[in-house]
Formats: C-alpha cells, structure tokens, sequence
C-alpha cells in the first residue's frame, strides 16, 4: 500500500526504476470509446466486502505490460469495494524490493528476482504464476547486433554481454553460457538497466545483450539477430506474480489481495481474446508504436494459474545455478517463498469473457 505522498517521493528515491504512480477508485474510469465490458463481471459476492473499503492496493507494472490502462478499458475494478494503483518498474529485482518493503502489495515478474529477492532475505512470497499461452514463443533472447561474427552459444566466450542483474535475462545468460560448458567468468557480464542496456547495445560497447521483449522485437526489426532463444530447457517462458508478506499475513486484507489478482487475471483473460485492443494498451503504456506492441503480443499473452510443484522445480533447478555460479551467496529454498493466492485448479483462460 502506498497511502501518501510522502511514501510515493521514497520509493522513487529508493527504487529509482519507479516511474509512473496512479489511481483507480473503486468505482473506476473506462476508456472514453471503449465500453467497460467487464465492469459487472465479477460475482456478486467477492464485491459484497464493506471491510475491504479501507486499502488502497498497489500493483507493480513490470515495464508497462498493460495491465493499467486495460483496468480503465475493461472496468474490472469497477465495483470494487477498494482502490487500486499501479506502479511502473523497468524490470523486476526493484519491484520485488518494493512488495518485500510494502511499498507495492502485487506484481508479476520473470524467474529470477524472485531468487535473487529470496538469497537477500526480502520479505515476499510467489503467490502465482503467468503462464505462457505461446510456450513453443520465447519472450526473450540473446541478441547480437547488425554483421556480428557471433554464431552459437560458445561463441560468447570472452564476449560483453549486457544483462539486467537479477532479470528473467540474468537466468537466460547463465543459462546459455552453461550450455556450452562457460561459465560467467568466462564472459563479461555486463549489468546495465534495459534503458543503458539499449545504449551500450546500439553503440557497440557490448557485443550481446539479453533481453526480453518487445526491446527484443524491435531491435530485431531494426537489424540485429537473435543468438540464443529464450525457450525451455535453458529458459523459462513464465513469470511469477509477487505479494508483500505485509499484506499476506493479515488475514481480511489477503482475502481483498486475492480478490485483486483474480480481477488482474479477468483482465488478462479479456486481453488475450481482444488481441488488436490488448497491442493497444500495450502501445500506450510502453510507448512504442502500435506495430511493435503487435509483434511483441505473445510475450503477454498468459495464463494465471496456482504456482504447482513442476513451477517449484524449475525455480529450484535455476537458484541452485545461480548459487553455483556465484550470482547470489545464500542458498535459495524455494518451496519456502511460495504462498498460493488461488485455489486449486484456478486457470484464468477458462474464464469466461465478453470482448
């Protein structure tokens, strides 16, 4: 929660990487042209919560995936008995700080901050999962520009490779660099921010850079190639939904964070069925024109689902590396930061509706 002004000045301050804050009260905004098609399409009874009236949730937008401006456009915080606002992150390490600090209450991230948030001792837990409707799709790579020699995996060797420490990316790059038998020592990390990243990349002060989409996408567009994809076994295409162990522990307000996630999972759902409106959102909250947002929709195109013990594996296989290569100093127990929000069996693409 971020109940004043003063607070919302700290994290920017602190987190650095924060940079849009805003408000949907309970009776919510839709979009001017746009009907709000899901404004009465959560049951009755999980509005029907007087004791929920006084939070304000904040939800962490990692890197502009939508999830703001389709609240406005679906309405599915409409009857809410609380309000919502969203806090925009680059990329996910600062964002797991922000919920261990309570300085946001969810936020969906990729593999690795949850790992690297864990081996701090942050005070979160994985409470879902975003699961990819286009696994066989990555939705990062490691790119390399324009007449690069670079061909294979190996060939990072000795090569600067920019990465966002901590990121999804952070896990592909280890990831790739195993492989073939290399190890980080072997090749030079470069931890840059996606922003730098984009400016060391484009001048040619690294020779790699991993990272996801849509800065994947169109640098591709404008030139460079893709070196290594982003896709199982080296790489996970889901993503993890996190929550301030602030709010979990007290028992009302978990109950009114649950409600926020199936309405964020309700929005998602109407997202992936309204392709050309979800680009569109897309498009307006990253920035980037509407062809882009396009061509990078299948990196958002999820699933919300309980975090099962496969997704346990994965994580604990990939902390297990990472702690091996000395990318984090603790030994991360999984199992120990996951705390399911949804029953059993939820799947927000079985959802139903209406466009």
């Amino acid at each position: 929660m971020r109940p004043t002004r003063k607070r919302t000045s700290r994290v920017i301050g602190a987190v650095g990487t924060l940079t849009l804050a805003s408000t949907l009260v309970a009776c919510g905004s839709s979009s001017s042209d746009t009907a709000a098609p899901l404004s009465n399409a959560v049951d009755a009874s999980d509005a029907k919560h007087p004791e929920w009236s006084k939070y304000t949730f904040t939800v962490g937008d990692n890197g502009g995936d939508g999830s703001e401006a389709l609240a406005k456009r679906t309405g599915v915080f409409d009857n809410a008995p609380y309000k919502v606002k969203f806090a925009r992150f680059t990329y996910g390490p600062p964002l797991v700080q922000a919920a261990a600090s309570g300085d946001i209450d969810l936020g969906s991230v990729g593999d690795v901050p949850p790992i690297t948030g864990a081996a701090k001792e942050y005070g979160f837990k994985v409470v879902a999962v975003n699961r990819s409707l286009t696994p066989d799709q990555a939705v990062e790579n490691i790119i390399v520009p324009k007449g690069s020699t670079l061909k294979t995996a190996a060939d990072l060797k000795g090569k600067r490779i920019a990465v966002p420490q901590g990121s999804s990316a952070h896990g592909l790059a280890l990831n790739a660099l195993k492989s073939v038998g290399l190890t980080p020592k072997d090749a030079k990390l470069v931890f840059l921010d996606p922003a730098a990243a984009a400016t060391a990349f484009n001048t040619g002060k690294v020779d790699a850079w991993s990272i996801w989409n849509p800065q994947s996408a169109i640098a591709v567009k404008n030139g460079a190639r893709i070196l290594v994809k982003g896709l199982p076994p080296i790489d996970q295409t889901s993503s993890y939904y996190v929550a301030s162990d602030t709010s979990l522990k007290d028992k009302t307000k978990r109950a009114a964070l649950t409600d926020v996630l199936k309405r964020l999972s309700r929005e998602f759902a109407w997202a992936v069925k309204n392709p050309d409106k979800y680009a569109q959102a897309l498009s307006q909250e990253q920035g980037i024109p509407l062809a882009d947002a396009k061509a990078s929709l299948a990196a958002y195109s999820n699933r919300v689902t309980p975090v099962v013990p496969a997704d346990i594996a994965l994580e604990q296989k990939l902390a297990d590396a990472f702690l091996e290569a000395g990318q984090i100093t603790k030994k991360v127990e999984v199992k120990s930061i996951v705390d399911n929000l949804l029953p059993v069996g939820y799947d927000s693409s079985k959802l139903k509706v209406t466009s």
